[in-house]
């Protein structure tokens, strides 16, 4: 008896048509599953339509949706697999990794060219989500396949705008890749991402990014927003200026949660340095830094944790939990 996968398709480019330019979702779940007869031979597929749109253009209730979706065909099949566009894939799986479990495991997956391209990528990575979604190591967790490569929905991100390897893994590298008759796994898949169990958004936290001579005024007009919290997109090791830095500390003294994430491709936060915008100071006034874990996916581990608790402490916990 074959596997059985269930597809939700998003939209996307690996549902678009009109080439470069003038992309467009066009293409229905079963327009995707047509395109590659090969699936038939790896497992039985079934595809649901949840939304058809650029990635750049999902909302949080769109992304919710997905995941509740997610879940209950999830006890029904060996595997899922989301397509998706690439812009913020990164965002929506490491989003539904945060916000539940899954009793299948969960593969995105989409193209860097329209499906109407030469050379569209869209078929060979769907048929590498299928393969991994029904292989007999991935039980549970998020994951994103593309280019012959899996990767776990904490490390991944995009690193390349139009290239076909658009993403990667820093440090950690992906959880396996794939030839053509087998996948080579490199670490134990699963899920590297403890839950914060939300079926909503209902917090706003906004992105201060540091620089050079960066001032307070980004922190002062995103307090003036109704911030819930700050994430700060900070330099090197999770440092900032020394006026912005003696800004946040009188943010966090009125019981406002700020996390510092570094801005590097690679690497982790850690307080090392002592003057007034240093990280050591940061963390000392009480800011929480969060490892190598990128502004993008601070911002949404911070709004799952709002939105879970209101207490400071509890929030905190959260985030400080598998950094």
């Amino acid at each position: 008896m074959s596997p059985t996968v269930a597809v939700l398709a998003t939209g996307g480019t690996i549902a678009s048509t009109g080439g470069a330019g003038e992309a467009t979702p066009t293409e229905d779940a079963d327009a995707l599953l047509e395109a590659v007869p090969e699936l038939g031979e790896v497992a039985d597929v079934e595809s649901e339509e949840v939304a058809r749109v650029p990635s750049f253009e999902l909302t949080f209730e769109t992304v919710f949706d997905l995941a509740e979706r997610a879940r209950e065909v999830a006890s029904e099949v060996d595997g899922v697999v989301v397509t998706h566009g690439t812009d913020t894939m990164e965002e929506s799986a490491y989003l539904l990794d945060l916000v539940g479990e899954y009793a299948a495991p969960v593969v995105f997956t989409g193209a860097q060219r329209a499906a109407d391209e030469t050379g569209a990528d869209g078929p060979t990575n769907l048929l590498s989500a299928v393969r991994a979604a029904v292989h007999g190591s991935f039980t549970d967790g998020v994951y994103v396949a593309f280019n012959e490569e899996i990767h776990a929905a904490r490390a991944v991100t995009k690193a390349h705008t139009s290239k076909l390897e658009a993403f990667e893994s820093p440090e950690e590298g992906p959880v396996a890749t794939l030839t053509r008759e087998r996948i080579r796994l490199h670490r134990e898949p699963g899920s590297e991402t403890p839950t914060i169990p939300v079926e909503g958004i209902s917090a706003a936290v906004e992105v201060v990014n540091s620089g050079l001579g960066v001032g307070a005024t980004p922190l002062e007009r995103a307090l003036e927003s109704g911030a819930d919290g700050i994430v700060l997109s900070a330099t090197g090791l999770g440092n900032t200026t020394q006026e912005l830095g003696d800004a946040i500390t009188s943010v966090v003294d009125r019981g406002i949660p700020v996390v510092v994430a570094s801005r590097c491709h690679a690497g982790t936060t850690e307080g090392v340095y002592a003057t007034a915008g240093g990280g050591a100071t940061l963390e000392e006034h009480g800011a929480i830094l969060v490892g190598d874990l990128r502004p993008q996916k601070a911002r949404l581990k911070l709004l799952c944790a709002l939105s879970r608790a209101d207490d400071p402490e509890e929030v905190r916990a959260f985030l400080e939990v598998g950094r």
